[in-house]
């Protein structure tokens, strides 16, 4: 049975993180690459956002004891395969997971431009995860 409550919180953070965002979506490359605290601000907040889908998709992964994931990624894949999220959702959330390794593991990686166009195009997947899975709860 899906932990509602462990759920519903995830989702309210994620929420609370895009929201975090939106003031800096359409911040342009130099600007955003010139000011130190809105790259640990954003890069930070994205972070957090995706692990926030993260924890969801495991947990749903788990409670329908669908096959054991190897990889972060590879839950919203898993999710796709089984009807719960559509193919290209799930796609793009597991290359949302690569972004986040970037994130939390090779900070010297990190290409500003592609932060910014998370920041401008693929907040809407975590928008589209949240409206997706609530019903599954």
């Amino acid at each position: 049975m899906v932990d509602r409550d462990l759920v519903l919180r995830r989702l309210a953070l994620l929420e609370t993180y895009v929201s975090q965002l939106a003031p800096y979506r359409n911040i342009e490359v130099p600007a955003y690459r010139a000011d130190w605290k809105t790259q640990r601000i954003v890069e930070r907040t994205l972070h957090l956002a995706i692990e926030a889908c993260m924890d969801v998709a495991d947990h749903l992964v788990a409670d329908r004891r669908l096959r054991v994931p190897e990889t972060g990624a590879e839950s919203f894949e898993i999710l796709a395969e089984a009807g719960l999220l559509s193919a290209e959702l799930g796609s793009a959330l597991a290359s949302m997971v690569g972004f986040r390794n970037i994130l939390v593991h090779d900070y010297a990686r990190i290409d500003s431009e592609i932060v910014i166009r998370v920041l401008r195009t693929d907040l809407q997947d975590f928008e589209r995860f949240r409206e997706t899975v609530t019903p599954l709860t």
